[in-house]
């Protein structure tokens, strides 16, 4: 059994060092290691069979309908709008464009579910703006990028039914109530930073909005902010399901980018052709990472695991620590979606066993991915939020450092208090 996590775990390294894409390396990783237990014909043929059966799931189509509303919602002023409202609302405080920021990318976040989308909607928006006002590029790209995150915390989130999807079919409804208390703490802890590097930089008040300006502003952006109360509304309510949401999302969106006039028949066709792209990664890293899963099963990897931890400690506390440690250095060098279906079978037993729910077990794992998506080498909202800024990685890296603090003391926050994640569940039992 050691000779063959030595195997799975060495070859998927190689690969990766050398540049193989991720799906890649998971699957042909896998492959080599149930080689050394079965014949090559029945290798393949599981191997194959397990990254099909691994997407046979209706809750999986919710995906492919989220990522088309999400870059629907790009490209159809829903970002414009919302940045807008935010603007009006709070642009008057000095340093307000910061504060915009944080509060777009949370709203435009929580209603397209991207953080990659939020960051260059966001970024891409903003960004001229501020540095029109003198702002700092550096700090403003830091805020962008650990900002967009927050829209993978508060729902509707992709990752959040990947997690249901590996943890053996926890209610998607439940984690995404459980996602608004953490994703707004994380972006209030956010803007506290904010607040800090403005007060030193000394940056001047904005122009102050009218009452009425802020209404025209709330109205126009209205119709944004409906799309979170139909979908979470229809969820919780038991009207429909996730993946019928996904579409109503797809239908909304669409209607509303016509009536705004910002999507043509060509704007259109592109966004569709990008949608697919995304999806078929997506889905490719979800099958070969299914695919992992069941060889790590076959291996007895989870329980080897799960009594290595409990042989550290039996203290629950400092086996959340190791596990919080462990999920930051694997979101360094890994994407967020196969990183919770490998995971996620192998770390829910053990907290099960000690006594954790598997809904607040859901939100440490995504908070704790969350901050590997800001962090090199990997992560995808750094390198989207550094390239709308046109700066670079280095000079981000020293306004990120207390946005990384702040995001971490979150996160210890909403690891051993459970009731941040399961207060809104429970309310709503």
């Amino acid at each position: 059994m050691i000779t063959e996590i030595l195997i799975l775990v060495i070859s998927f390294v190689i690969l990766l060092s050398i540049g193989v894409p991720v799906a890649w390396s998971i699957g042909i990783s896998c492959l080599v290691t149930i080689l050394f237990s079965i014949e090559s014909i029945a290798a393949f043929t599981t191997v194959a069979q397990r990254m099909a059966t691994g997407l046979d799931s209706f809750s999986l189509l919710a995906i492919p309908f989220f990522i088309l509303a999400g870059q629907i919602m790009n490209q159809g002023g829903i970002a414009n709008r919302l940045i807008k409202f935010a603007k009006a609302l709070i642009g008057s405080l000095p340093g307000g464009l910061i504060y915009v920021n944080v509060i777009a990318a949370m709203l435009f976040g929580a209603i397209s579910g991207s953080a990659v989308a939020a960051a260059s909607a966001i970024g891409g928006i903003l960004g001229p703006h501020m540095e029109k006002e003198n702002y700092s590029k550096e700090f403003g790209a830091a805020i962008n990028v650990t900002s967009s995150t927050t829209g993978l915390i508060i729902p509707p989130s992709n990752v959040l039914i990947v997690y249901s999807l590996a943890s053996g079919g926890v209610s998607i409804a439940s984690l995404f109530l459980a996602g608004y208390i953490p994703g707004i703490l994380m972006g209030l802890a956010l803007m506290l930073v904010a607040s800090v590097w403005i007060k030193k930089k000394k940056y001047p008040a904005g122009s102050k909005s009218s009452i009425k300006m802020i209404a025209v502003s709330f109205l126009d952006a209205l119709p944004s902010l409906l799309l979170l109360v139909v979908v979470i509304g229809g969820i919780v309510s038991g009207i429909f399901t996730a993946t019928e949401a996904s579409g109503i999302a797809v239908l909304y969106t669409l209607i509303l980018a016509t009536i705004y006039r910002e999507i043509n028949l060509k704007k259109l066709y592109n966004i569709f052709l990008s949608s697919v792209g995304t999806t078929a990664i997506v889905l490719l890293l979800i099958a070969t990472s299914m695919s992992m899963s069941w060889v790590m099963s076959f291996e007895n990897i989870p329980q080897t695991v799960s009594d290595l931890l409990l042989g550290l400690s039996e203290n629950k506390y400092v086996i959340l620590i190791i596990i919080n440690l462990l999920l930051l250095f694997v979101g360094t060098f890994m994407d967020m979606t196969p990183a919770i279906l490998i995971f996620t079978p192998i770390l829910l037993p053990v907290m099960q066993n000690l006594g954790v729910d598997p809904i607040h077990f859901g939100m440490i794992m995504v908070m704790n991915l969350c901050v590997g998506l800001c962090t090199p080498p990997v992560g995808a909202v750094l390198f989207i939020g550094v390239g709308v800024a046109k700066t670079t990685i280095q000079k981000v890296m020293k306004p990120l450092l207390p946005l990384y603090v702040v995001m971490f003391i979150v996160l210890l926050l909403v690891t051993y208090i459970p009731e941040i994640s399961l207060w809104l569940p429970k309310l709503f039992e």
